[in-house]
């Protein structure tokens, strides 16, 4: 079983949310049949929405870089990172180390191809739209973006997860912006924040939903086991 390195903190419970779905991924009868993984929950990387957003903040990438180098010290033989924002500044990963980096935005839009899905409703941080991180990948597959004309009721939520509020009282917030995605044209709805996928229970049942989260967590387990 191979091991991979997470660059987590981006945020603390996103970490460990991927970790509890990398657990459920795996059939384990037994501690070992587990996947082995080394997490660099560093919750002080240089904040991404006051560097995309705000534009005075202070630049994510060295910092990411260093996180990778420590991963690949520390024995791991691959990298991930549950942040979809922050693979903005993934050339600067990628390139800090020998490493394979499991990159989550092309593994989502490889598998919503493969769904069938068409006009993507985009349940993310601005900043993810300002930086157009899926522009590429997106393009690649065919693929068109559906964002909101104002999505600072997306952000005010990712703010809330951020600040410790209960989820259970933000999902319908999150199924108000899914159900004006939807009314916008979106046929296939994305949780491309991994703040927002501690809620996609609140997702309206009658739209089909991927969870970038999801992609990563299937790439982390088929990696590790040699698949």
């Amino acid at each position: 079983m191979k091991t991979v390195g997470v660059l987590g903190g981006m945020g603390p419970e996103a970490t460990i949310l991927l970790m509890q779905k990398v657990i459920r991924a795996v059939p384990a009868r037994d501690d070992a049949d587990h996947v082995p993984l080394i997490v660099h929950q560093n919750p002080q990387v240089p904040s991404r929405i006051k560097a995309l957003i705000d534009g005075g903040g202070e630049d994510p990438g060295p910092t990411l870089a260093r996180m990778a180098r420590d991963l690949e010290a520390a024995g791991a033989g691959a990298l991930a990172m549950p942040c979809n924002t922050a693979h903005h500044y993934a050339p600067a990963v990628a390139s800090a180390t020998s490493l394979p980096f499991l990159d989550m935005l092309e593994l989502t839009a490889a598998s919503l191809a493969d769904r069938g899905a068409h006009r993507i409703g985009m349940l993310a941080s601005p900043a993810t739209r300002l930086a157009r991180v899926f522009e590429a990948p997106f393009a690649r597959h065919g693929l068109t973006p559906v964002f909101l004309p104002d999505d600072s009721g997306i952000l005010a939520l990712i703010r809330a997860v951020k600040a410790g509020e209960a989820v259970a009282g933000l999902g319908p917030r999150l199924a108000d912006e899914a159900g004006a995605l939807v009314g916008l044209g979106a046929d296939h709805l994305l949780v491309a924040c991994t703040e927002l996928s501690l809620m996609t229970d609140a997702l309206p049942a009658q739209v089909p939903h991927t969870d970038s989260l999801d992609c990563l967590t299937a790439a982390i387990v088929g990696f590790a086991r040699g698949q």
